[in-house]
């Protein structure tokens, strides 16, 4: 009979025993195991705020984004009631469609003699009158040109039109221009006293003998409004108000009590002035002004004047680029995995292609620009700036993603249904192609779709390309002249006026919106032919 060893030792090095740890108690164990609950709960709790602080950050990103493209959404319109004099839109020779629509400048001519009508007082003075004219600008009109173009019947008849207020205006209504605040006279004006050259003195009651504190304490300019009738304060008192007149007439205040305006921020330090500022008033006391949805952002194509600036052909040429991209990575891309993963022997050939392709994945996308502007430019002499060329470079850097995401597709469906179908007779290039290709298509799809997501916000390539071109028209075709939403993106980030930083914003949302669109599609695609094992 064999000795049972000593159970307070365990068998070790030849000739040694290891001495058995002893048992821990019970309440050894128990806090043991509450210490392992707490690590457990800690990891937990990392894991939760680091999500949460991800899901926090988007969520500002989100916000601040969208608070500034909010503005950019709408707009303020003038409201005119223009007579179309065929001698001025239309006169002999120019009375063809094509060039009535290129005959802006006799339509802006009929809205700058609608505004010297309605404040003839800017017609004392050249600098004054261009700055009545600045409430529109001369591209504003192309909207209205068209339409005449496209309806020659309206030539001789009165039109009601809405042409855009110029940004810097806009921006003054929507509040982003100058910090204002509003105030009130608490009685009526006791007298107003007409002045030289536009002036006059406003006598208040003992009420409001207060407003000259606050009038003293605003660093900027103080306009008083009543209907129609606007003027500026220059000095004050505490018992008069004296003031010059921007527009309307002085005796508009006398028993009223006016609406007073702070603007923070003095004349010299913002984009409007306040005589522009008066007439825009006017102009809203008159029921002319109307903020309406901006249909240009997505309508027009861009242009110099951020008020008539629109995203359509850099989203069309942002499509036929990733027409271009898809055409050309998707069905190279899957013909590289299917060789690779399917057909081809695994060589050290083989294996320096898939190392490569691998760190390709990883090449910073500017590498693929300046691939892109040696080959395809110097060395095909191919034309710049069109989508053509950009879906190329942009299809160089998403077919090593379409390749790797294949692969990995190919490699989940199980090797029981290559075995079934070689074992049913069928070949080698049956098997792939009728059976493991359509239970990997969703996977392929999914990631060929990420990837072109992944390109449509690329920017470096196509800059270096040529396509951050200006392109006025949308483009019909990849061959035609075009830019791309992230270069049309960071153009108007660099714009001088601030009206470009809500534009911007606005671009961005649109570009957000085209890529949860196509990954969008990518999970539909996957969960309608996803096949569970």
């Amino acid at each position: 009979m064999t000795d049972l060893p000593d159970p307070s030792t365990r068998s070790g090095a030849p000739g040694q025993g290891t001495t058995v740890p002893p048992i821990p108690s019970d309440e050894a164990y128990q806090a043991r195991l509450k210490r392992r609950h707490r690590a457990e709960q800690r990891f937990k709790f990392y894991g939760q705020a680091a999500i949460g602080v991800a899901v926090a950050m988007l969520a500002l990103l989100v916000l601040s984004i969208g608070s500034l493209a909010t503005s950019a959404f709408s707009k303020h319109f003038i409201q005119f009631d223009l007579a179309l004099d065929r001698a001025v839109v239309a006169p002999e020779g120019l009375d063809d469609p094509e060039l009535i629509a290129e005959n802006v400048s006799g339509f802006y001519r009929l809205v700058r003699e609608d505004l010297a009508a309605t404040f003839p007082e800017a017609e004392a003075d050249t600098g004054s009158l261009r700055a009545l004219n600045g409430l529109v600008t001369r591209l504003a009109t192309i909207p209205m040109a068209r339409r005449t173009a496209d309806d020659p019947g309206r030539i001789g008849t009165t039109q009601r039109e809405y042409i855009a207020l110029s940004d810097d205006l806009d921006l003054y209504l929507k509040g982003y221009a100058t910090p204002e605040t509003e105030g009130v006279f608490s009685e009526p004006v006791a007298t107003v006293i007409p002045g030289p050259d536009r002036t006059f003195t406003l006598t208040l009651r003992r009420a409001d003998h207060e407003l000259a504190n606050a009038i003293q304490a605003n660093d900027g300019s103080t306009l008083i409004q009543q209907g129609t009738a606007v003027a500026r304060v220059t000095s004050d008192n505490a018992a008069t108000l004296s003031a010059t007149l921007l527009t309307g007439d002085a005796e508009a205040f006398a028993g009223t009590t006016p609406l007073i305006r702070y603007l923070a921020l003095p004349e010299t330090e913002r984009n409007v002035s306040d005589q522009q500022i008066g007439w825009t008033l006017a102009l809203d006391a008159q029921g002319r002004i109307d903020r309406r949805l901006n249909a240009s952002l997505l309508g027009n194509a861009d242009s110099t004047y951020p008020e008539i600036a629109g995203v359509a052909a850099a989203l069309v040429g942002s499509m036929l680029t990733m027409l271009v991209t898809a055409g050309f990575a998707v069905p190279v891309g899957i013909a590289a995995a299917l060789y690779l993963e399917e057909f081809a022997p695994k060589t050290r050939v083989t294996e320096l292609i898939e190392v490569n392709i691998n760190n390709l994945a990883a090449v910073p996308s500017i590498v693929f620009g300046l691939l892109g502007a040696a080959v395809f430019l110097n060395i095909f002499g191919m034309p710049r700036s069109v989508p053509f060329v950009g879906g190329l470079v942009l299809g160089l850097l998403t077919l090593p993603t379409v390749i790797i995401a294949s692969r990995a597709s190919l490699r989940a469906v199980p090797p029981s249904i290559r075995a079934a179908a070689l074992g049913l007779g069928a070949s080698k290039t049956q098997t792939v192609f009728h059976h493991v290709l359509p239970l990997a298509a969703p996977g392929i799809l999914t990631g060929a779709i990420i990837g072109l997501a992944r390109a449509l916000g690329e920017t470096a390539p196509l800059l270096l390309i040529g396509m951050v071109a200006f392109v006025a028209e949308v483009p019909s075709g990849p061959t035609d002249e075009a830019t791309a939403l992230p270069v049309l993106v960071y153009k108007w980030s660099t714009g001088a006026e601030r009206a470009w930083e809500y534009n911007t914003a606005a671009a961005i949302i649109v570009l957000l919106l085209f890529m949860i669109i196509m990954n969008a599609t990518a999970v539909f695609l996957r969960r309608r032919f996803e096949r569970r094992w």
